[in-house]
Protein backbone atom coordinates (compact mmCIF):
# COMPACT_ATOMS: atom_id res chain seq x y z
CA UNK A 1 0.00 0.00 0.00
CA UNK A 2 1.22 3.02 -0.65
CA UNK A 3 1.47 5.39 2.57
CA UNK A 4 0.98 9.56 2.72
CA UNK A 5 3.75 10.82 5.18
CA UNK A 6 1.26 14.33 5.77
CA UNK A 7 1.75 14.33 9.61
CA UNK A 8 5.59 13.67 8.76
CA UNK A 9 5.98 16.43 6.42
CA UNK A 10 3.63 18.66 8.68
CA UNK A 11 5.99 18.54 11.65
CA UNK A 12 9.74 18.98 8.94
CA UNK A 13 7.88 22.26 7.91
CA UNK A 14 6.81 23.19 11.61
CA UNK A 15 10.26 22.37 12.32
CA UNK A 16 12.00 24.39 9.18
CA UNK A 17 9.57 27.40 10.12
CA UNK A 18 9.98 27.39 13.62
CA UNK A 19 6.15 27.40 14.38
CA UNK A 20 3.18 25.65 14.97
CA UNK A 21 1.39 24.69 11.57
CA UNK A 22 -2.22 23.25 11.91
CA UNK A 23 -3.96 21.48 9.36
CA UNK A 24 -6.90 24.36 9.10
CA UNK A 25 -3.57 26.30 7.90
CA UNK A 26 -2.68 24.04 5.14
CA UNK A 27 -6.51 23.28 4.19
CA UNK A 28 -6.87 27.84 3.75
CA UNK A 29 -3.56 27.82 1.90
CA UNK A 30 -3.63 25.07 -0.69
CA UNK A 31 -7.59 24.77 -0.90
CA UNK A 32 -7.73 21.08 0.02
CA UNK A 33 -10.90 20.85 2.30
CA UNK A 34 -10.25 19.98 6.30
CA UNK A 35 -11.62 16.48 5.87
CA UNK A 36 -9.28 15.27 3.44
CA UNK A 37 -6.46 16.59 5.17
CA UNK A 38 -7.30 14.86 8.23
CA UNK A 39 -8.46 11.54 5.99
CA UNK A 40 -4.63 11.86 5.14
CA UNK A 41 -3.23 12.27 8.36
CA UNK A 42 -5.03 9.44 9.95
CA UNK A 43 -6.26 6.81 7.55
CA UNK A 44 -3.72 4.23 6.71
CA UNK A 45 -4.11 3.79 2.96
CA UNK A 46 -6.54 6.74 2.23
CA UNK A 47 -6.90 7.36 -1.36
CA UNK A 48 -6.28 10.30 -2.64
CA UNK A 49 -5.85 12.10 -6.37
CA UNK A 50 -2.26 13.17 -7.53
CA UNK A 51 -3.94 16.92 -7.69
CA UNK A 52 -3.96 16.93 -3.72
CA UNK A 53 -0.23 14.81 -4.17
CA UNK A 54 0.92 18.19 -6.42
CA UNK A 55 -0.62 20.45 -3.53
CA UNK A 56 0.51 18.78 -0.90
CA UNK A 57 4.28 19.21 -2.36
CA UNK A 58 3.98 22.94 -3.21
CA UNK A 59 3.17 23.61 0.09
CA UNK A 60 5.79 21.57 1.66
CA UNK A 61 8.33 22.43 -1.25
CA UNK A 62 8.75 18.67 -1.47
CA UNK A 63 9.24 15.98 -3.75
CA UNK A 64 6.38 13.18 -4.53
CA UNK A 65 9.23 10.62 -3.02
CA UNK A 66 8.72 12.68 0.50
CA UNK A 67 5.24 12.53 0.49
CA UNK A 68 4.72 8.94 -0.50
CA UNK A 69 6.25 5.24 0.55
CA UNK A 70 5.13 2.01 -0.26
CA UNK A 71 4.78 -0.56 2.78
CA UNK A 72 3.92 -3.92 2.55
CA UNK A 73 0.35 -4.62 3.29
Amino acid sequence: MIRILFKQQLDEKSFRDKRRITIKEVAETTGISRPTLTRLSNNAGYNTNTDTINLLCEYFECEPGDLLKWVED
